[in-house]
């Protein structure tokens, strides 16, 4: 299961409290004051890695504390410093004030983000020692670590993302051109969470392709499933529009998917995209060749997940569109 949402309270260490101590040795009646300093506190840090899937593990865990600093001591020794907490994230993963505020956005594997800084560690009695104040008997407690609750929300990367209405056949296409096993059926939302798989044109050509469950008219009012998931499309490169060929009306059918992104981020609205007219392998023989032009989208491609027919010609395109904006990065 993809959890992708998760709400999570974070606290830093504690800095460790200064000492209060004085040199007591044989013949140096006067050893003067030698209170070390505390230890920082630890700081709780997210990380992107490749190897975490969902926010699985965030959910079931809402709380990370980090350690607090050591108190110093005697001999103007310091107190350790309080160790780090890494919380380990997928890549994609945002990052939420309360507020709804964005704090980071890590998206390349090995990114961090300090969410809470550990407290500064306080001073020993040493540290007050002056020539006129030779015996100081007082030192700095630990300050205390930051404590706060944030929004982890996960937009999944992938190169192509796969969009349609219900039943268009987006899992199809992503188990015959991948390795990926999506639920199938002949239902209306077979697909109940994002799906992924690679799929490889040859040895040094590889897609990363995103099914997402199917959107009906008026999902980013929260209709159907599809809105719960609209995220994860702006992190793809390269949209696919999944049109059933059999539909009675296809253009409306593009029309409402159309609608449905432009609603949920203008930016979408520019993205590259093909469209598909898919379940050619229902149409007759005789009706294949015109089938674009009859359904009034003469630009879109025939394909038949189910025959294998044209998903060669598909990838080759998904490719074209994918390479220019590699060097770019992810936006």
């Amino acid at each position: 299961m993809l959890i992708d949402q998760a709400r999570v309270e974070v606290i830093a260490g504690k800095g460790g409290d200064g000492c209060v101590s004085f040199r007591r040795e044989k013949y140096v009646p006067k050893g003067g004051p030698d209170g070390g300093d505390g230890g920082r506190g630890g700081d709780v840090r997210f990380e992107a890695d490749e190897h975490v899937r969902t926010l699985l593990d965030c959910r079931e865990r809402p709380r990370y504390r980090a350690t607090s600093g050591r108190a110093g001591s005697g001999n103007q020794r310091s107190g350790r410093d309080g160790e780090d907490l890494v919380v380990r994230v997928p890549r994609g993963t945002v990052i939420k004030d309360e507020d709804g505020t964005v704090l980071a956005d890590l998206v390349r594997a090995g990114e961090s983000f300090v969410a809470a800084r550990g407290g500064r560690g306080g001073r020993g009695n040493a540290r007050f020692a002056t020539s006129t104040h030779q015996a100081p008997r007082r030192a700095d407690p630990g300050e205390a670590g930051e404590q706060r609750r944030l929004e982890l929300e996960l937009k999944l990367i992938a190169d192509v993302g796969l969009v349609g209405l219900p039943n268009a056949g987006k899992s199809t296409l992503l188990s015959r051109v991948s390795r990926a096993r999506p639920r199938i059926a002949d239902f209306p939302f077979t697909t109940l969470e994002p799906n992924l798989g690679i799929a490889s044109l040859d040895e040094e050509r590889q897609l990363v392709i995103a099914d997402l469950p199917g959107l009906i008219e008026g999902a980013h009012l929260g209709k159907g499933l599809g809105h719960r998931f609209l995220r994860h499309v702006e992190r793809t490169r390269v949209l696919v529009f999944l049109i059933d060929v059999t539909s009675l009306d296809p253009m409306r059918d593009l029309e409402v998917l159309e609608n449905e992104l432009r609603s949920h981020s203008a930016a979408l609205a520019s993205r590259r995209r093909l469209v598909v007219l898919s379940k050619s392998d229902l149409l007759p023989p005789a009706e294949r060749a015109g089938a674009p032009e009859r359904a009034g989208l003469p630009d879109a491609r025939l394909i038949s997940a189910h025959a294998g027919e044209g998903l060669r010609e598909l990838l080759e395109a998904c490719w074209a569109l994918v390479q220019p904006p590699a060097a770019e990065g992810v936006s």
